[in-house]
């Protein structure tokens, strides 16, 4: 490695290091109004749909919503699951469960 790249790898890692400290120094400072705080709460949620809603309903980057789409049916056995127990390891544990049933039934009528 020269020194140049070393040079460059060490600005990369103060910046993002300053950055993020910046946010966390500032963060116990800083009072949101209370209609922003309670809003946020909304985020995670927001996140995890927006990044697994196209991998189950697009699973080959075309739509496939029929049964023999296993995330779509995965999918809506985690949810189920969800909505039921109120309890997210269920929900996961249901969900992969049902993803690899259905794939093992898949193989054994292949």
């Amino acid at each position: 490695m020269s020194a140049a790249e070393a040079a460059l790898i060490a600005g990369m890692a103060a910046v993002t290091f300053g950055v993020r400290y910046l946010l966390f120094a500032l963060a116990a400072r800083v009072r949101l109004a209370p209609w922003i705080e309670s809003s946020l709460r909304f985020i995670p949620p927001a996140v995890l749909t927006a990044i697994t809603l196209p991998a189950v309903l697009l699973p080959r980057g075309e739509w496939h919503l029929s049964f023999s789409n296993p995330y779509l049916l995965a999918a809506a056995a985690a949810t189920a699951a969800g909505v039921l127990t109120r309890n997210l390891l269920a929900t996961i544990a249901v969900g992969l469960s049902a993803f690899f049933a259905y794939r093992l039934a898949a193989l054994a009528f292949l």
